[in-house]
């Protein structure tokens, strides 16, 4: 019985983890935080941010930042917004943190990366150019290396 009852628990958590996720996914440009989202998936903040870590490998502040800043490679990728402007849009309320945020993530700085994008991607589909600049965290490209080595 008892671990039926844990089994149902572990469900309905998967559950309400996976609301957070897409409200993250719907929601990256509005102000987000992990307590509001914990409230309303009624979980703590730190239960929330443990069991989010190990359903999907990472805190939900990073997987918010990782949404952010993936659609603020298609808006730097587009070419017609200031990297302040695209900074705001996608929910940033500080351009050095959203600079330093991008850079790890990508690897360089939102200006060079529009820079390197243009001339690497043109006449691309579109598809094809978000498939192959998808951002990368600093460990995952780590990981690929010593796959390759």
């Amino acid at each position: 019985m008892a671990s039926k009852d844990a089994s149902a628990q572990h469900l309905r958590d998967l559950a309400r983890l996976r609301r957070v996720r897409d409200r993250i996914d719907r929601e990256y440009a509005q102000p987000l935080n992990v307590e509001a989202l914990a409230r309303d998936a009624n979980m703590s903040a730190g239960h929330l941010s443990r069991q989010f870590r190990i359903a999907y490998g990472e805190s939900p502040y990073a997987y918010l930042m990782t949404r952010r800043i993936e659609r603020a490679m298609a808006l730097l990728r587009r070419g017609d917004l200031s990297v302040t402007d695209v900074c705001f849009a996608v929910g940033c309320a500080s351009l050095g943190t959203f600079t330093t945020r991008f850079t790890e993530l990508v690897g360089v700085s939102p200006g060079a990366y529009r820079r390197q994008v243009t001339a690497a991607t043109a006449g691309l589909p579109s598809c094809v150019t978000k498939q192959v600049t998808r951002p990368i965290r600093n460990r995952e490209v780590q990981v690929r290396r010593s796959l390759l080595a």
